[in-house]
């Protein structure tokens, strides 16, 4: 099943906004505490929305906190966190990307959809392409950050099974009200980890750069973001919406160089290259496979002499 034309265009926008949102998660994070960046993100993703929005009737509030808690703390936080610990924005817009990977093995144990071999060579290229990114890492930070957004990379697998199984009737709904939840787990995890400080100093923190970054977060990438993404992921197959995702690493490379210059080595952007392989193969795994197949029966017959 293809996108339609106009699904494949809102599509791509999402895209291109996700991988310019590394770059404006990185100048919330000049001034902001990760905690609390995430933390005013979601507060105002579900406030003031959800007091003028219904919760969506075909969802239980079970569902709705967890997925709340995964997006919240298990993407975004551990996402904003990796960028504070030294990740840089093209880096974790690059990795994230391995949510690819995670949701179509969580849709092979939960809806029992087909794995194939070639699936298992674009796993084999990209692991073998993040072994190399480690090797020639510089900083333990890169290293640990790395680490942090593979963890959100399999939140967001999460996230979209949640998404595919419960198929909410109203996204927009579903996402305010999710928010809802994300928040007290967050501010917990905040005071558990900081205590009160974050909050004493936001005043003398924030900026103008802050208060952008938040909007942008909340009402582009996340409110109109995820409903895009997540009524695409509802309606058409994974194998059908996650080649798009493709497009956010090379938006967060582009806007990471134009605002922040940030270069690559040599090396370093063969590795990501070789990701980027391996995730094409694994998403576009049947077309090869059936490629493969015609071409297999094409030598199997027999030549007229």
């Amino acid at each position: 099943m293809k996108l339609g034309r106009l699904d494949l265009l809102t599509g791509i926008l999402v895209t291109v906004i996700w991988g310019c949102n590394f770059s404006v998660i990185e100048l919330g994070l000049k001034s902001l505490d990760p905690f609390v960046l995430t933390l005013l993100r979601f507060t105002f993703c579900a406030i003031p929305l959800v007091f003028f929005m219904k919760k969506p009737d075909n969802v239980s509030y079970a569902s709705l906190a967890t997925y709340g808690v995964l997006f919240g703390v298990g993407l975004w936080w551990v996402v904003n966190f990796a960028m504070y610990s030294g990740l840089s924005a093209g880096m974790s817009s690059v990795f994230l990307q391995f949510s690819a990977f995670f949701t179509i093995i969580m849709s092979r144990i939960f809806l029992a959809e087909a794995i194939n071999k070639v699936h298992g060579v674009g796993i084999f290229l990209s692991i073998s392409g993040l072994l190399m990114i480690l090797y020639y890492s510089e900083e333990t930070s890169t290293i640990s950050g790395i680490l942090l957004v593979l963890l959100a990379a399999f939140s967001w697998s999460l996230c979209n099974l949640i998404v595919k199984m419960k198929k909410p009737a109203d996204m927009v709904a579903f996402i305010v009200w999710s928010s809802l939840f994300s928040v007290p787990a967050i501010f917990v995890m905040t005071l558990l980890f900081e205590g009160v400080k974050p909050f004493q100093s936001l005043v003398s923190d924030f900026s103008w750069g802050a208060g952008f970054s938040i909007f942008f977060q909340c009402y582009i990438t996340t409110i109109f973001g995820y409903k895009t993404w997540n009524n695409l992921m509802k309606k058409y197959p994974a194998s059908a919406v996650a080649p798009l995702s493709l497009i956010v690493p090379l938006a967060g490379i582009l806007t990471s160089y134009l605002f922040f210059n940030e270069h690559l080595s040599t090396a370093q952007f063969v590795a990501i290259t070789v990701v980027f392989v391996g995730i094409a193969v694994f998403i576009n795994s049947s077309r090869i496979l059936t490629t493969w197949e015609k071409l297999a029966k094409q030598k199997a017959r027999p030549t007229l002499t």
